[in-house]
């Protein structure tokens, strides 16, 4: 079976909120990062409480809210030759949404990393269209991981 070449990752993890850290482990989300890589990276990971994911989300997004997950991409220039990134997940909401969405902690996680990191490479959902190519690349991208498509009705 033939593997698709792995780019070069450089990757922090940091758990400010230590409650994940047994599930989201550093070999985890190194090996979910790298299957939605399509271009050398350096990227941060941040594991937050909902009191630090509001205030950053009020304070670079203007929403007074915590949010699922927050993508800070530094390389907007399509030239770049290293995506540069930090990639902030909430633990509060990502537990809320599992729940809610009748899922494990660690499918939804590993969704939003997936998700974080197309953002990290330029991906958006503004339009239709967009949200249409971006969902159709996680849905490949979490079966290659071996998950679920997490658009399906459950």
């Amino acid at each position: 079976m033939a593997t698709t070449p792995k780019h070069k990752l450089n990757l922090s993890v940091q758990y400010a909120d230590e409650r994940l850290k047994d599930v989201l482990t550093r070999p985890l989300l190194r090996k979910t990062i790298q299957a939605a890589l399509f271009f050398p990276a350096e990227l941060t990971l941040r594991i937050v409480d909902a009191e630090e994911g509001q205030i950053l989300n009020r304070d670079y997004r203007g929403k007074d809210y915590a949010t699922n997950v927050l993508t800070f991409a530094y390389t907007e220039d399509s030239d770049a030759e290293v995506t540069q990134a930090d990639i902030i997940l909430c633990t509060d909401v990502l537990e809320k949404e599992a729940k809610e969405q009748k899922k494990t902690v660690l499918e939804h996680a590993q969704h939003l990393v997936v998700h974080g990191v197309l953002h990290a490479q330029g991906y958006d959902h503004e339009s239709d269209e967009e949200a249409e190519e971006m969902e159709a690349l996680e849905i490949e991208i979490l079966a290659s991981l071996g998950l679920a498509n997490p658009y399906a009705e459950s």
